[in-house]
Parts: C-alpha cells; sequence; structure tokens
C-alpha cells in the first residue's frame, strides 16, 4: 500500500470487529470519527490518538496540537496528554530535551497536563516520531458534537485556510527547493511562521461555534487535505456534498508554494483548518463568533442527499470531488526521493 491513510474500505472492515463491546462507548472506532466518546457519570471522557509522521522540525508541538483538535472538535475541553516518542538510532539528549520542550510549550499555552507516555531509541526508522493521546471531557453529554452529525441542507463553513500545516512543513524543511522553484524568500520565511500564525490549532475556533450553538458537525483537516476531511464530514454522516473551489480560502503564501511544486493545496495536510456544518440560518451568527475571536470563516458548500453525490464546483464547472488517497507532501517527498 502506498503512504497515507488506509482506504476507507479497508479500515471499515477492519473496524466491523474488534472485540467486546461496552454500553458506556458511545462514539466508538468508524471512519470519519477522529475520537472515542465514554460515558463516565455526569460527564464524557474523550479520547484521542495520533503520530505525527511527515514533520521533524517541532514534532513535540504538532503532536499536541493535532490531538488536541480532534478532542475539540467533539465539543470537549483537551485536558490531559501521554506522548510515545520514539527516536532513532544516534539521536543525542538534546534531541529529546527539544522534543519534550515543544510538548510542555503546547501543552502549558492549552492548559493541559502530561500525566504519561513511553519513550524509546529504536531501529529502523529515519527520524523521529511522537505519537500522541490526548484525554479530555464534556460536562454536559447535550453538548457532545460528531463528524457524522452533518444534516441534509447544512451549510458548510472552513475557518482560517487551507493546507497550513502542510505549507509550514514545506517552508520549514524544504527551503531550499522552494528557492530553486523560484519562491520569495520573504513568502517562504512567513509560511514557515504558519505553524503559530495563524497557527494549527483549531480549539479556540471549536470552542467559538460550539457556543454560538447550531453546530451539527465539526472536523479537522489532517491529512489528505480538505477534500479528505469534506469526505469523511459526508461518509460519517452518510449524506452528500457540493463545495465550490472558489470559496475555499487559501493564504497567498500557501498558493505560492503549491503553485511552485506542482501542489494541489486541497489535497495538502491542513491542520489549522476546521470544517463546521450548521444550517444556513445560523451561519451568519458563526462567523460573528469567529470573527469575535479573530478567526476568519467562510461558507463554501452545502451537505446534500447520499444518491446525489460529491461534487466540487470550479472554473471548469461541476465535476465529481476530486480524492486524494495520499497526502499531497507524501507525493511530494516521493518525487523528491525518485526525480524523473
Amino acid at each position: 500500500m502506498e503512504t497515507g491513510k488506509l482506504p476507507p474500505e479497508l479500515l471499515s472492515e477492519l473496524l466491523s470487529d474488534l472485540g467486546a463491546i461496552d454500553p458506556r462507548v458511545l462514539v466508538g472506532p468508524s471512519v470519519g470519527e477522529d475520537c472515542a466518546v465514554v460515558e463516565m457519570g455526569d460527564r464524557l471522557l474523550i479520547a484521542k490518538s495520533d503520530p505525527i509522521t511527515f514533520a521533524a522540525d517541532r514534532i513535540g508541538w504538532y503532536a499536541v496540537q493535532v490531538n488536541a483538535n480532534d478532542v475539540a472538535c467533539t465539543g470537549g475541553e483537551p485536558r490531559w496528554f501521554l506522548p510515545t516518542v520514539l527516536l532513532p538510532a544516534g539521536s543525542t539528549p538534546d534531541d529529546v530535551r527539544g522534543i519534550f520542550a515543544d510538548i510542555a510549550d503546547a501543552c502549558r499555552q492549552l492548559g493541559v497536563a502530561v500525566i504519561g507516555g513511553h519513550t524509546e531509541v529504536t531501529d529502523g526508522i529515519p527520524r523521529p516520531i511522537v505519537a500522541g493521546t490526548m484525554l479530555g471531557e464534556l460536562p454536559d453529554p447535550n453538548h457532545l458534537v460528531a463528524t457524522g452529525g452533518a444534516r441534509d441542507g447544512d451549510s458548510i463553513i472552513v475557518t482560517t485556510g487551507v493546507a497550513i500545516e502542510g505549507t509550514a512543513i514545506l517552508a520549514r524543511e524544504y527551503r531550499a527547493e522552494l528557492r530553486s522553484a523560484g519562491v520569495a524568500d520573504a513568502a517562504i520565511t512567513q509560511a514557515a511562521a504558519y505553524l503559530t500564525s495563524p497557527g494549527i490549532s483549531v480549539v479556540a475556533a471549536a470552542r467559538a461555534l460550539c457556543n454560538a450553538g447550531s453546530v451539527h458537525s465539526l472536523h479537522d483537516v489532517t491529512e489528505g487535505g480538505l477534500i479528505t476531511a469534506l469526505r469523511e464530514v459526508a461518509a460519517a454522516s452518510n449524506l452528500g456534498l457540493v463545495a465550490e473551489s472558489e470559496s475555499v480560502p487559501v493564504l497567498p503564501e500557501c498558493a505560492a508554494i503549491c503553485d511552485a511544486l506542482g501542489i494541489d493545496p486541497l489535497g495538502l495536510l491542513g491542520s489549522g483548518a476546521l470544517v463546521a456544518t450548521m444550517p444556513a440560518s445560523a451561519v451568519p451568527r458563526a462567523l460573528r463568533a469567529l470573527d469575535a475571536i479573530g478567526v476568519s470563516g467562510w461558507e463554501i458548500g452545502q451537505m446534500i442527499e447520499a444518491d446525489e453525490g460529491l461534487w466540487l464546483i470550479d472554473r471548469t464547472g461541476e465535476r465529481d470531488l476530486p480524492q486524494f488517497r495520499r497526502d499531497e507532501l507524501a507525493r511530494f517527498l516521493e518525487r523528491r526521493a525518485n526525480p524523473m
């Protein structure tokens, strides 16, 4: 199989029989749902696990942020983090100190406590890998939000901009290639700062949308970019959708880097963007709530009935929503390793 997420069909098969069933599990493993939700008395426990495999620079920071994002997309608050840090042979004490400093910095900013984890130097990996588990809580079970909660007729909102995470990685780790491709130094420097400005966290945006009310579904954009996130919302909700590419926010540095490298920003790692669905009547209130915390939002499409399909409207007209079976960053790295 190619690098990237497992094919949805295979993943669905694997998740169909995983052993014992616990009635307290309100949301279990399924395609499109990123968090487990467990009933714990008067509140809900939210659990999420995710590794960082593409980035080498500041992977501790990435690991905290992407796991916290998924917990926030349930309406919950990220509280406790357990990192598993795998280091390649030859790593130095300063290497692991840097990773832990980034984990501590990110957790401190989010008010998250590190409560355990694992560290190991191991053979067979070319660079550090951090796999994190984030636990959170939701005091009011009635306010649970799921990826699969979208409803027919819902408007689709995207926050901030697409491909923020992938653009930051490319700018931070492949500056020489970008220069050779004709990207200006100022654009590369600005894109490298995407990690913190606008940033890859969607915790505040998710909280603002939940507080504004009427949100049916929240899903953060990760591997496979916006298109994959939209497909996951549709699959989890058993719906179709139509999206307008011209309405999708692409920041200028992202556009410059993707154009230079022949990358489609709609399929590039996208932490920092949040997909939300809600009734059309709730969109103005939601956009005002985002604006109040300094986050931009755009209405890009609508959920439709499943048998109407998945569509993208662009300058050429209406076409099938594309698929990115692997992230555009993975495709770039393969092309870089095996030039024609």
